[in-house]
């Protein structure tokens, strides 16, 4: 980390409870005196080619920087691929991750020492002058604390260490009178109503202008927030006090960290990912070191670096310890229950905890750190990025990639920790991926499916923040950077505070006086820096030797090869457990197997299997293991089986008068009937079956004879209705929703899938509408009689639907040709979207038969674990689900005949093709004046769907 005093060397002994001053010398020394000791173990990069390397990192930055500053500021982020800015409310929201914009030039304020330690002095001094020029942070915008904190206030926090750094050097920031400071404090103030709570936990959210629970504030209703939202402040809270001499921030910071320790599960020491900020019960009782409680565990360790506080290395060794013991499964990192940390609560790995292998290096732990860093390394050589979520056997399981930073971060402690030059050769792979893949005119996009290499237009403020910071200390000598970056901590975005704050404005009691820690032992805490020959014995191959079994993990792997195995029972020969893949219902030897993972078997009256686990009535913990993870596979395993056979939306485009083309409804494709992106598009006016549901010989095939058909959901097959128009001499359908009131605004598209036999027979184009949707077609009709439409794979030009026909020149001329222009993508991501993952304490399964009723839906929904966890009960319901959608459980469907197109966040990266936005309608049907009005916002909104289809 860093240096607070004079050198000592990590093999020098500091008694227990030493001064805070020499345990924090020693603590930061080790990282770099270990860099001597390391002589052999990869090829030694010349002094040339890591310079070069790092004017290469200093050119990427330019790059980023330069065009945010010319293309985007002052707003908050740029968009790389349309060169503009990204304005909260003028983009279309991309859900929790646009809770980090305030209008506050983030970008800017998140670079500032960024530019110190690049050595771009000038530009600093004149990005400090822009953002007291020119950033408000009165503005009438809901953020997220936890981002604004770490991003915003941190970044000036930075920006102020490093401008009383520069100040003192005596060339630059003469001028500068701790005006970052101030506007620091006032954000500091801004957020401290996020605190009023029973439990000194924060609102996750907080208006920057009206605070919180005033109606104006549109927000402050929450009751849920994640560990790190809550347990990320102390270090920009504390330095906040120990900078102004404030001390409530310091003093609200320790006691939301106060209380998350004492909500801890006690007998295993670990803490969930979601806690209910009123009552401290864990909402989500899984537990990782990714994405929901990342950083907490971080500031912990930190804490202790920056404010020498013994009670926050106790608390952390004393998770440490829980974490190696059940969440470590070399070289994965596997979220467990808290209350049953022997079973794993998920089989995937979020891209978050690539940060772990930096904090155990900062620990003392090298060899883990080293065999988590190469399997995440082996990933990456794989797809070229860090994929968001991966699975134990390193499938992607969530495809994008938003340039996150983390892994860069562990790359530059693990180099500095050991001085092995192969994590220079790591850094150089990062390097050329980001100019190779990343790279775009405008700057650097984010990727949206690392498979196939499509971008997102994106560039979040945290890439210049972080990524190009630790990119350009990695390759750096000493002599390179203008200030000694020993003399600072890193916060979780990177900020670099100062040590000496340790003994600064010393008002806060550095002892705990509101838990006691007499029930821990402090046997096992380090309270001394390691010595380097206990980390890196003289065989100079150490490193390698941890790498080496590990270079082929990634390709030939098995998902349960490198998970918690029973070694004894197999030597044994005991059979390996049931696999979701091998499952058959009929099989008697599969059934017996299943009862004894305390699995059940369900026959429901509408035809449905239903398999549900209950860990209490296994035959053993291991069988209840078995059977948990049974559960997990055939989850997957069914998401995947519907994913293979997903299609893109489709269109519906008005094209009579008066709408020519102007109107484009999003609609929901078949699995059955002609494929419209093979075929020519079909084109006529549309008439109402008789009966309208479809579900028998049509009464008034005179009407439908060579038209569009239109009828109603339910009561019967989709394939049903197909070939009963089909029949009646309907040249394509459009089944409208029997739900009143469902939009594709609200809803995910989903596909209607065939009826288990044979389709072939079935030729013409069906498409699927929902209600609202479906109504402005019925309105027109109503309307003008004579309705024309056009069913194709995406919206057409208005000059090729028009042609030959008398229309008004202007209608054909107000609509740039749509399948040439590009719009922006957007995305329902943010940071804490692995918070909101499912994981796997109840959940339940639903095979469907080949006669199954007409829908079954594919959802998922956040869960929600009641207290009463105590039997782990595992099981899915879809009938239950749509009658209470936040009810506590996982659901998937086979063969059901509407597949759900959006399907669960968490997996959507699992997807040939991912749902689009929709066209964006009011609340209420509109009437045909008002969709004439706004026909150009409709257009757009189809043309990013377009844009999305991969």
């Amino acid at each position: 980390m860093s240096e607070a005093g004079g050198g000592r060397g990590c093999g020098s002994s500091v008694p227990q409870r030493a001064p805070w001053s020499l345990v924090a010398a020693t603590a930061a020394f080790c990282l770099v005196s270990a860099t001597s000791v390391w002589t052999a173990g990869a090829a030694p990069m010349s002094r040339e080619e890591r310079q070069k390397l790092g004017n290469q990192v200093l050119e990427m930055f330019d790059h980023a920087y330069g065009n945010y500053m010319e293309h985007a500021y002052p707003a908050d982020e740029l968009m790389p691929l349309t060169c503009r800015g990204r304005v909260r409310g003028q983009e279309p929201s991309r859900g929790d991750v646009d809770d980090a914009l305030g209008k506050f030039s983030l970008t800017l304020i998140d670079s500032l020492d960024t530019l110190v330690v690049l050595n771009k002095t000038k530009e600093f001094e004149d990005a400090v002058r822009k953002v007291l020029r020119d950033v408000n942070l009165d503005n009438d915008v809901v953020v997220s604390v936890f981002e604004t904190n770490i991003r915003v206030l941190g970044g000036l926090l930075g920006g102020h260490s490093l401008a009383i750094m520069l100040k003192e050097k005596g060339e630059y920031m003469q001028w500068y009178n701790d005006e970052l400071l101030q506007m620091a404090k006032q954000l500091g103030y801004k957020l401290l109503p996020a605190f009023n709570t029973t439990s000194g936990l924060p609102y996750p959210r907080i208006n920057l202008k009206f605070g919180v629970r005033k109606p104006e504030a549109r927000t402050g209703t929450e009751t849920d927030t994640c560990t790190a939202c809550a347990g990320t402040l102390i270090l920009e809270f504390a330095a906040l006090s120990r900078f102004t001499g404030a001390t409530i921030f310091e003093e609200y910071a320790r006691k939301a960290l106060d209380f998350l320790w004492e909500k801890r599960q006690r007998s295993s020491n670990l803490v969930g990912v979601t806690i209910n900020i009123h009552t401290g019960d864990w909402v989500r009782k899984d537990s990782g070191v990714g994405a929901g409680i990342d950083s907490y565990y971080e500031y912990l360790l930190k804490a202790y670096v920056l404010l020498g506080d013994d009670s926050f290395l106790e608390r952390f060794n004393t998770h440490y310890d829980a974490i190696m013991r059940y969440i470590s499964q070399p070289p994965l990192l596997l979220d467990v229950h808290i209350h049953k940390p022997m079973l794993n609560a998920r089989t995937w790995m979020d891209a978050l905890l690539a940060f772990f292998p930096g904090l155990q290096v900062l620990k003392g732990d090298i060899r883990p750190a080293i065999e988590t860093h190469e399997m995440l390394y082996q990933v990456i050589k794989k797809h070229n990025f860090l994929p968001e979520a991966f699975t134990t056997d390193f499938r992607v399981h969530w495809a994008q990639h938003p340039l996150r930073p983390e892994f860069a971060e562990s790359t530059y402690f693990l180099y500095k920790a050991t001085g092995d030059p192969y994590y220079l050769e790591v850094g150089k792979t990062l390097i050329e991926n980001l100019n190779k893949y990343a790279r775009v005119p405008c700057g650097f996009a984010a990727m949206k499916d690392v498979r196939t290499g499509s971008h997102e237009d994106r560039m979040d403020s945290f890439f210049l923040a972080e990524m190009f910071k630790y990119l350009y200390l990695l390759f750096a000598d000493k002599e390179d950077i203008i200030f000694d970056i020993e003399d600072y901590i890193f916060t979780t975005e990177a900020h670099l505070l100062p040590l000496w704050l340790s003994t600064t404005n010393q008002s806060i009691s550095k002892k705990n006086t509101t838990s006691e820690y007499t029930e821990l032992d402090d046997s096992n805490f380090d309270w001394t820096c390691p010595n380097t020959q206990i980390l890196f014995p003289n065989d100079p191959l150490y490193a390698q030797s941890i790498r080496e079994p590990l270079k082929n993990v990634v390709d030939k792997s098995c998902p349960r090869g490198i998970i918690r195995v029973r070694e004894e029972s197999f030597r044994s020969g005991a059979k390996p457990p049931l696999r979701a893949r091998d499952f058959m219902a009929t099989n008697p030897e599969h059934l017996e197997i299943l009862k004894k993972m305390g699995v059940s078997l369900i026959h429901l009256k509408d035809g449905r299997v239903q398999l549900v686990q209950h860990a209490i009535q296994a035959a053993s913990s291991i069988d209840a293991e078995d059977g948990l993870r049974f559960m997990q596979e055939m989850i997957e395993l069914s998401s995947q089986q519907q994913k293979e056979q997903q299609l893109p939306p489709r269109a519906v485009q008005i094209v009579s008068h008066p709408f020519f083309g102007r109107v484009v409804l999003t609609a929901g494709p078949a699995q059955f009937g002609l494929d419209l992106s093979k075929h020519k598009e079909t084109r006529g006016f549309v008439a109402s079956s008789k009966p309208y549901n479809g579900c028998s010989e049509l009464t008034n095939p005179e009407a439908v004879m060579g038209k569009i058909a239109l009828i109603q959901r339910g009561q019967c097959m989709f394939a049903e209705k197909a070939r009963n128009i089909q029949n009646a001499g309907a040249i394509g359908g459009i089944v409208i929703d029997d739900n009143e009131g469902s939009s594709s605004d609200t809803a995910p598209l989903f596909q209607m899938a065939g009826d288990g036999k044979d389709t072939d027979d079935i030729k013409i184009p069906m498409l699927f509408l929902f209600s609202k949707e479906g109504s402005i077609i019925l309105d027109a009709i109503r309307e003008y009689e004579e309705v024309e439409v056009l069913l194709s794979d995406k919206a057409k030009d208005r000059a090729a639907i028009l042609k030959g026909k008398m229309i008004p020149s202007y209608i054909i001329n107000s609509n740039p040709e749509m399948e040439n222009e590009e719009q922006p993508s957007s995305e329902n991501d943010s940071q804490n979207q692995s918070a909101e993952q499912i994981t796997s304490s109840s959940q339940e399964v639903d095979l469907v038969d080949q006669e199954s009723p007409e829908e079954s839906f594919l959802n998922s929904q956040p869960e929600s674990s009641s207290p009463a966890d105590t039997d782990n009960a595992a099981s899915v319901s879809a009938s239950e689900q749509n009658s209470n959608p936040m009810e506590n459980h996982e659901t998937t469907s086979l063969d059901g005949e509407c597949t759900d197109l959006d399907n669960q966040l968490q997996e959507q990266s699992e997807t040939e093709e991912d749902s689009s936005p929709n066209v964006s309608w009011g609340k209420k049907v509109q009437p045909i004046d008002s969709i004439l009005a706004d026909w150009n916002e409709d257009i757009e909104a189809f043309e990013m769907m377009e844009k999305d289809e991969l």
